[in-house]
């Protein structure tokens, strides 16, 4: 073997291996990346906004959100104790149309891009097993929004269960609130309208699903 064709598979494999390594500083984190690749998602979205529309928006979102999130769970958190009380039909019907909601959300709200940058640190381990990822929207005019995940194992993957706006406010805190007044005036069905609703005003009337 001559010495060239000795030093040729070292050397692929040496860039093979810078390839695949992760760069110096960069979190390897599986909670922590998890919310990186949906940050690379949202962010390549924005980029894209005007030229998506609404429509692309969501068709672009809703695979990583659905990934990245744990809606099954966050739904039935939001709901409280009246869950097992619910038909399995309309516990369907609630993720269904919480999913669509969420989904809806960002796709309205991330419409463009204007220079923001999205930071994401180091997962802190919880003394429940979960972690929390903290991470920072640094917006075009220098304002910067903590967004703090509350991350959970389903399974083998690390999902989001919570968010916390400014690291307090938690989003399903405030869902809690929200559903159990609907909840306690019009019961399960009142609910899957109420958020069937708010999807189709975020979407403008339209029938993403």
């Amino acid at each position: 073997m001559s010495r060239t064709s000795a030093i040729t598979p070292l050397i692929a494999a040496i860039v093979a291996l810078l390839i695949s390594a992760p760069a110096f500083g960069e979190s390897v984190d599986p909670a922590a990346s998890r919310v990186n690749g949906f940050y690379d998602v949202l962010l390549s979205t924005m980029q894209q906004g005007k030229e998506l529309g609404l429509k692309g928006r969501y068709e672009k979102l809703a695979p990583v959100l659905s990934k990245t999130y744990d809606l099954s769970s966050m739904t039935k958190t939001a709901v409280g104790s009246s869950w097992s009380e619910f038909t399995p039909e309309q516990q369907r019907e609630l993720v269904k149309a919480f999913t669509r909601m969420t989904i809806a959300t960002y796709a309205s709200r991330f419409d463009d891009f204007s220079g923001e940058q999205f930071d994401v640190g180091q997962a802190v381990d919880q003394p429940n097993g979960n972690r929390i990822v903290k991470t920072h929207i640094v917006q075009s005019n220098g304002k910067t929004v903590a967004l703090n995940y509350l991350m959970h194992k389903s399974g083998a993957e690390w999902k989001i269960m919570d968010v916390y706006l400014d690291g307090a406010i938690s989003e399903l805190a405030t869902r809690r609130s929200e559903f159990g007044a609907i909840l306690k005036s019009g019961g399960p069905d009142a609910l899957i309208s109420s958020l069937t609703r708010q999807g189709d005003k975020l979407l403008g009337g339209g029938s993403q699903n």
